[in-house]
């Protein structure tokens, strides 16, 4: 029988005002701190993280940009900067693409990672994997590590004053768990025990977003945390990211697939990577050919969650680009784990699929 390896963070940390805690959590963690993230999310916490650690005791050696892409030339570049500067702990903010990069360099430099997610985005603050890209944005891999981070900080009323489109991405991708997730489980008569608590986490971030997903969105629209978002941050970072380490990532399928290909396209590829997978979630629901009624039911709740139901909500795409978007996200690692081969023939009907019943939601 093969080895089972499944890797937690050592603490997930979640509530109103939790950033708060971070000058004594790193303060465990390591002595000289080097904050990595991205330039709105620097802004957005750098003053409180100087505080936090000056109140703490640790020195804070330096911020630095994530470079934009999670990518092995960004991820060499920082666990340098982790040497020059003598780090012996990263603090991480922002999301998933920068949160990705500060996991990757913390494996790298052998220091300790705190993520503090500033949107929620993505389940990337908690898990033990990073999404590679090539420096111009393009897929490159999924890369796991053999550390999950030391602790995970996810501050509500942080994140509530962040764009809606982020919280919509995060329903997105964490709605495709359970989607995803049921689309190869059917495949097998028989789940392991790990794999069935995978499953059962997944269906939970489905209900959770079910019964919550509009009015956290509500919430956000209002920069306001309450008890409906904090529910579905839950879902976001904990249930998801369970999903997801109890599956060792080997849960996505057409969804996900979908999304690599749209990141062949200059019009699509920074859209965000929650939200095109949550269009990719109709997608894959029309490729199982799953019935109208269960279609709309689906176009209904990622419409409460603000997930774009159409191909025109996500840019204006020539036929070349289409073709381009298609053809590689047939030939994507993540499609390969759906129960049949799909032909690009096949993703083209279920595009028509989604967008007429979508259209037709839209003029009910």
């Amino acid at each position: 029988m093969s080895a089972q390896n499944i890797i937690f963070p050592a603490q997930i940390l979640r509530g109103p005002g939790v950033i708060a805690q971070l000058g004594e959590i790193c303060a465990k963690a390591g002595e000289r701190a080097l904050v990595i993230g991205g330039h709105q999310a620097l802004a957005a916490t750098e003053s409180t993280i100087r505080e936090q650690l000056s109140s703490s005791g640790v020195t804070l050696v330096g911020c630095e940009w994530f470079g934009g892409q999670s990518s092995e030339s960004n991820i060499t570049r920082l666990a340098g900067c982790v040497e020059t500067l003598g780090a012996d702990v990263i603090i991480g903010v922002g999301g998933g693409k920068s949160l990705d990069t500060c996991k990757a360099v913390g494996v790298a430099a052998h220091v300790p990672v705190i993520t503090v997610p500033t949107i929620a985005a993505t389940c990337a603050a908690v898990t033990p994997l990073t999404i590679r890209y090539h420096d111009d944005g393009h897929f490159r891999d999924l890369y796991p590590l053999p550390q999950a981070p030391h602790a995970v900080i996810i501050d509500s009323e942080l994140l509530a004053r962040a764009p809606l489109r982020w919280l919509a991405a995060g329903l997105g991708d964490t709605l495709a768990k359970w989607y995803e997730f049921r689309a190869i489980g059917e495949q097998h008569t028989q789940l392991s025990g790990i794999a069935s608590a995978s499953s059962a986490n997944s269906r939970i971030c489905y209900d959770l977003i079910a019964t919550f997903g509009g009015e956290a969105c509500e919430a956000a629209r209002a920069g306001q945390s309450n008890a409906a978002l904090e529910q579905v941050l839950d879902a976001i970072f904990m249930f998801a990211g369970l999903t997801s380490l109890m599956s060792s990532g080997a849960h996505a399928a057409a969804a996900h697939a979908i999304y690599e290909g749209f990141t062949v396209c200059d019009k699509t590829r920074e859209f965000g990577h929650g939200l095109l997978v949550g269009f990719g979630n109709l997608c894959l629901l029309a490729l199982e050919n799953r019935s109208d009624e269960e279609m709309l039911e689906a176009i209904a709740l990622a419409h409460a969650c603000a997930v774009p139901l159409r191909l025109a909500e996500i840019a204006d795409l020539n036929p070349d680009e289409l073709d381009a978007i298609v053809q590689e996200s047939v030939i994507a690692p993540d499609m390969q784990n759906m129960p049949g081969k799909v032909t690009p023939q096949a993703l083209y009907q279920a595009i028509d699929r989604v967008t007429h019943l979508a259209d037709a939601f839209l003029a009910a």
